[in-house]
């Protein structure tokens, strides 16, 4: 089987002046700079993996461009609809989501609100009882709309509102379908279980380790796998610099795996006592440098990730003395 060989776009801008000494494109240069990229050797080899990995890798980019529709939903919601039409229910809004989708759906104009005596009001927008909080803040949703500045509701705006949530809602539906989906597909891999071990650690970052990282023998080093979630370091270290640059970050990996394990490392050193006293060992004697706990939690990221590469080229459960705290 012929291997399979990939350069990236930036390689090919930064070597197209060099074959000629000219920034000239077109398609027989772009043909011979891939050639040339390639003749040393400058590019990416890729080994196929097996059909379950691949399906899990398309389910996780399907549910990427799904969680930007449902991002771009309640965007549209809560900028547009209700900052229009109820604009006091905005200060209401980061409380209860189910309930303003139901009161953006069924009463948006808040003279309907206003129409609705309060115990039907709550019947009308929320599903099940949770208790006094919940009927405190209806409540004050309820007064609100009988002061409220909004503009006078038509009948397009109506079923605007109507269309969105029921959009919002079907995509949330295929979401937890791919989920649950990718949780199926991803039972069959042994690895999977493995990761599941580790605290921060649930379903979708355990999926998305396993996706980004395949086959754990294809990397040599840590280093390599650290580098896969662009967490590895970069500064400009020349002349008179070199004592005092500040390296950062390079970005240039996965970004959606790089997100993950920062999002699994911020709990991780939230809720499980080893990893807290890990990360507060990394700030021993730093706790009053700016932004410090985000720069340590990016290095427990990037510790997380070459703990799960080990545990997956090993075969082996999580192993809190991986972390060696001192």
């Amino acid at each position: 089987m012929p291997s399979i060989a990939d350069v990236t776009n930036d390689a090919i801008k930064k070597n197209r002046s060099l074959i000629d000494g000219r920034w000239d494109k077109n398609d027989t240069k772009d043909s011979a700079n891939v050639a040339d990229l390639i003749s040393q050797g400058k590019c990416h080899f890729y080994d196929p993996p097996q059909q379950g990995l691949r399906d899990v890798r398309n389910l996780l980019l399907l549910r990427k461009r799904l969680k930007k529709q449902e991002h771009g939903q309640r965007i549209r919601i809560r900028n547009n609809l209700v900052a229009q039409y109820f604009p006091e229910l905005d200060r209401f809004w980061n409380k209860s989501e189910a309930e303003n989708l139901a009161i953006v759906r069924w009463c948006l104009p808040p003279i309907k609100i206003r129409e609705l005596k309060f115990d039907a009001f709550v019947r009308m927008v929320a599903s099940k009882n949770r208790g006094l909080k919940q009927r405190n803040r209806l409540r004050g949703v309820w007064e609100t709309a009988a002061h409220s500045v909004g503009c006078r509701l038509g009948t397009s705006a109506e079923l605007e509102a109507e269309i969105l949530v029921d959009d919002l809602e079907k995509i949330r539906a295929r979401i937890n379908q791919i989920e649950r989906r990718i949780h199926e597909i991803c039972l069959g891999f042994e690895h999977y279980q493995l990761l599941m071990t580790i605290p921060g650690f649930g379903p979708y970052i355990s999926a998305l380790a396993l996706a980004s990282i395949g086959d754990p023998n294809r990397f040599e080093n840590a280093s390599q796998v650290i580098r896969l979630a662009g967490l590895d370091l970069n500064a400009v270290r020349s002349g008179k610099k070199s004592q005092s640059a500040v390296a950062v970050i390079s970005k240039r990996g996965k970004s959606d795996l790089r997100y993950g394990l920062y999002q699994a490392g911020l709990i991780a050193s939230s809720k499980n006592t080893r990893f807290m006293t890990y990360f507060e060992n990394l700030l021993r004697g730093r706790e009053k440098e700016k932004g410090i706990r985000t720069k340590m939690r990016v290095k427990l990221s990037a510790k997380m990730l070459v703990i799960a590469w080990t545990m997956m080229k090993k075969a082996q459960e999580f192993n809190p003395d991986l972390l060696k705290i001192e």
